[in-house]
């Protein structure tokens, strides 16, 4: 298990040079290690080298893995949430990475009204245009956008993607340099504050950085292949 907390130590480094490069600072970026797939035990070997933000993307292993885990850990969910698993949600994770549409947003935002929650959320736009991926288009956000910021109990912090799979790492930057450009549009024209964009992954995070991402999401360089490998 050295190798894991070597493998986050790496990242950190690398996470770090991405960010001096792109004329920030290292605490710019927050590393969310994805954690999903994995079992507590090797999770809490990350959580010991010092990692503390973790992201799952099933509801279901979330909740039976959180209550293992210390209670100072915090959580994001970076998938799609489903409307069945809503409320089961809303009390484990600080961060909702995927809000994908309008609809699960008047969802969420129902029970979260109902359960006297305030979720904190990202809305995930589909920069690619691919139909195999949820997410708004650069139409729809706008379309939508006032009547998400209406909604009381949900406070939006930014947006989210996920480029196309590519054998090479540099052909995502132009979705990155496409959901910086789009967030900037946004706090233009709707008078808005997004600080936070989260994009990157472990294939291509340092170009994330390089582009703008305050928020990565990196399991395979932290934890190793999983046994059901996925792209994370």
């Amino acid at each position: 298990m050295g190798e894991v907390a070597a493998n986050l130590e790496r990242v950190r480094e690398q996470i770090a040079a991405a960010a001096e490069k792109s004329g920030r600072a290292a605490d710019a970026v927050e590393l969310i290690a994805v954690s999903k797939t994995h079992p507590a035990e090797r999770v809490q070997v990350v959580a010991e080298a010092g990692q503390v933000l973790f992201g799952e993307s099933r509801v279901q292993e979330a909740r039976a893995k959180i209550p293992l885990l210390p209670a100072r850990l915090r959580w994001h969910f970076i998938g799609h949430l489903q409307k069945n698993k809503i409320r089961h949600a809303l009390p484990l994770f600080e961060m909702f990475h995927g809000v994908d549409s309008l609809a699960l947003a008047q969802d969420m935002e129902r029970i979260a009204e109902e359960d006297g929650m305030q979720p904190r959320v990202l809305l995930e736009v589909n920069v690619a245009g691919e139909a195999s991926k949820h997410g708004f288009t650069s139409e729809a956000i706008r379309r939508d956008l006032e009547a998400v910021l209406s909604l009381g109990r949900l406070t939006v912090e930014g947006l989210m993607t996920i480029p196309p799979l590519a054998p090479e790492a540099e052909a995502a930057r132009r979705y990155f340099v496409a959901l910086r450009e789009l967030r900037d549009e946004l706090e233009t024209d709707f008078n808005l504050h997004l600080p936070q964009l989260s994009m990157g992954m472990s294939g291509d995070y340092e170009i994330a950085i390089e582009e703008g991402a305050t928020l990565v999401r990196v399991g395979t360089a932290i934890f190793g292949e999983r046994s059901r490998p996925k792209r994370d």
